[in-house]
């Protein structure tokens, strides 16, 4: 009886809270966005499973910032193990921008340079988040950058930066972050229809101009040059983003660029998706402040997406009318890489039954927008660590 006893005891069943319940209907809700709706499922299915073991009672599979080893030195949890040398270190996050670097052709970008620009103006979300998460809802200033930072619609550099300055808000962060990233096709149509005209709409792009192999092989090597000099804390990302990019387009390390864009950022979004997942323990995630940082991050979203827009029709009004910009483009300057330059293809072909065609366009400010999040986040890093 006593064996019986001390099972019964330490089944998790007689232990669950109503934090626990509540938890597992949003792990549910990541995994159902996920595999029915097929919203970012290479995340949201590790995040969402992560809550899922988080939120067992007595399973220590939980990770978090605050996590104290007891007095006899013990090993850690598993995912706990996984936070301390992957997030805590700062290792994962740049790894992921390795791959993306690897999976990623600037080409668009350095067709018509100009649309740098539409990638950092795309990036006003961010601050407008920041202040208001300070001035509005009195987060700290770390923790106002941390919320800001999903105005840039790129998961791996709000987990970057989030674990840096405020770690107690990972879990929140990231699932916003990757939950508006996933709802791109929703959220941006209706701010490319308020902000634009039909004759905008209707703007033809121009033809792609071919690149020589100089140019892309440089440009990861003299950008990662300027940015690092200019803000070091931007080095991690921006470095391993444009070494990345660099095995690509070097054309003598394709094993190389095979493995960091394939296996490689396979298993550290399965090891990163899951442990922001388990940090979502109830207890810590049910707070007023998530929905507040929710709230926050729908904000950041929409105004990096007018950003984009707005600067494009403010430099309609300078340039010659052979080089202006379909404003609709200016909405793929968020980092949603390339989800969010389909989505301004979608848009404008249907407003324009096809007669206007702007992916390859649209996905210049896409790529300067991946520049432009990880320069925002150095910048937060330069001021605040």
């Amino acid at each position: 009886m006593d064996v019986l006893a001390t099972l019964v005891e330490g089944a998790g069943l007689v232990h669950l809270t109503w934090q626990n319940l509540v938890m597992f209907a949003v792990a549910g809700a990541l995994l159902y966005l996920a595999v029915a709706k097929g919203y970012e499922p290479l995340l949201l299915v590790p995040i969402g499973f992560g809550a899922l073991l988080a939120n067992l009672p007595n399973a220590m599979m939980a990770a978090s910032s605050t996590f104290v080893r007891g007095a006899d030195g013990g090993s850690l949890p598993l995912l706990q193990l996984v936070y301390e040398a992957g997030i805590r270190t700062e290792f994962l996050p740049p790894i992921i921008f390795l791959g993306v670097g690897a999976l990623t052709d600037f080409r668009p970008l350095l067709t018509r340079p100009i649309t740098l620009l539409l990638g950092a103006a795309a990036q006003i979300g961010i601050f407008v988040a920041a202040i208001g998460a300070h001035y509005v809802f009195g987060f700290t200033i770390n923790e106002s950058a941390s919320i800001g930072i999903i105005g840039g619609a790129d998961g791996p550099t709000s987990i970057f930066l989030t674990a840096i300055l405020a770690p107690e808000l990972l879990g929140a962060v990231a699932v916003a972050a990757y939950s508006y990233m996933a709802l791109v096709p929703v959220i941006q149509p209706p701010i490319m229809r308020l902000l634009t005209t039909v004759r905008e709409r209707h703007m033809p792009v121009p033809d792609e101009i071919p690149v020589s192999r100089a140019a892309v092989v440089l440009f990861p090597v003299v950008l990662t040059l300027l940015v690092a000099l200019a803000i070091p804390p931007a080095a991690p990302l921006i470095g391993m983003l444009m070494f990345g990019n660099l095995l690509r387009e070097s054309g003598v390390t394709d094993r190389l660029s095979k493995t960091a864009g394939g296996p490689l950022v396979n298993i550290v979004t399965i090891l990163l998706g899951l442990t922001i997942g388990a940090t979502m323990a109830g207890e810590s995630f049910l707070r007023p402040q998530t929905l507040y940082i929710l709230a926050l991050g729908a904000v950041a979203f929409a105004f990096s997406t007018a950003g984009g827009i707005v600067l494009a029709k403010l430099l309609n009004l300078v340039l010659p009318e052979r080089q202006r910009i379909n404003p609709c483009i200016g909405a793929a300057g968020v980092s949603a890489v390339p989800m969010s330059a389909r989505v301004v293809q979608r848009f404008v072909s249907e407003q324009t039954q096809g007669r206007v065609n702007p992916l390859m366009a649209a996905m210049g400010p896409n790529v300067a927008g991946v520049i432009g999040s990880a320069v925002a986040a150095g910048v937060f890093l330069a001021l605040l660590r």
